[in-house]
């Protein structure tokens, strides 16, 4: 998601990046040294502001992921390994952010790709969809052009911009997460004009669905019957407020064959809360692979 990351642990280990050399563009803006989690901006929820005048893209379903000049990484540092081919083109001089995009509803698929540490031709059917160059002080209209210029003159085909174009008003908004909504995305995202890169969550950057979604763990598993018998039926899950409920919309055969283990953090979406603050038809999305699992210990066991 543009307006998170996920914790990527690659199978190749955490060394990759032990003894490189001092990275080109080290001081970027906001005053981070890269060198760890790159630290990246983060979107609150739409919440009626009058956006007029904003800009509005499509909100990829996808991985966050970080460029720094040398490497390719999740938003808490971990690196992917990505085929150097995939990479042909990326400056050494400047920081990007962007989505590891595989297509509209095919996040899992998204996520097998880039955690699997293989420079797989799996990786043909990714793009790197850039939206952001952090390293550039400039406003953000200034930085989506640069991204442009880079693309245009890189031609590398797994590198896209994604696409802006300015919110007239909440009818445009609205209008525009109706078509979105038709087209199986995940929503939107709104970015303030004229805004600088920050790297925390900001106002300047704003998200819009047409439903909710959160982060829960696993605590327990539920048998499956029927059509399910033999697999898993629903999984038990807290919120992180320790409100326990189950979900099983949304597993896959696979997912029901081989279900997160308990202590995994996962994403679902859902309707509404009910007034004891359980989610409404909760759907399984995945696996939140950039979770900080300590955080969520407690309410497992």
């Amino acid at each position: 998601f543009q307006n998170g990351g996920r914790r990527i642990k690659s199978k190749k280990g955490g060394k990759s990046g032990a003894k490189r050399k001092a990275r080109p563009g080290k001081a970027v803006a906001g005053g981070k040294v890269s060198g760890g989690p790159p630290g990246v901006l983060l979107a609150h929820r739409w919440t009626g502001e009058n956006i007029r005048g904003w800009w509005m893209s499509e909100k990829l379903d996808g991985v966050r992921a970080y460029w720094d000049g040398t490497r390719l990484m999740s938003r808490n540092g971990n690196t992917f390994h990505a085929p150097d081919w995939f990479l042909e083109g990326l400056p050494k001089d400047l920081h990007l952010d962007g989505e590891m995009f595989g297509g509209r509803q095919k996040f899992q698929e998204t996520i097998s790709i880039v955690r699997s540490g293989s420079k797989s031709e799996r990786w043909k059917s990714l793009t790197y969809e850039l939206f952001d160059v952090p390293s550039l002080d400039r406003p953000f209209e200034d930085r989506l052009e640069r991204i442009r210029k880079l693309v245009e003159m890189k031609k590398n085909e797994y590198l896209r911009v994604v696409e802006h174009k300015l919110c007239t008003g909440k009818d445009h908004l609205e209008e525009e997460l109706k078509r979105m909504d038709g087209v199986g995305a995940e929503g939107l995202m709104l970015r303030k004009p004229n805004s600088k890169y920050v790297r925390s969550r900001s106002k300047t950057l704003l998200k819009v669905k047409t439903f909710h979604d959160c982060e829960a763990v696993v605590v327990g598993y539920n048998k499956g019957k029927g059509l399910f018998e033999g697999a898993t039926g629903s999984l038990d899950a807290r919120l992180e407020n320790g409100t326990k409920f189950n979900v099983g919309s949304g597993m896959s055969m696979k997912d029901r064959s081989d279900p997160p283990p308990i202590g995994s953090v996962i994403t679902i979406r859902y309707q509404e809360l009910t007034k004891a603050g359980v989610p409404r038809f909760p759907t399984f999305v995945g696996v939140r692979i950039d979770a900080e699992k300590e955080k969520w210990a407690h309410l497992v066991g």
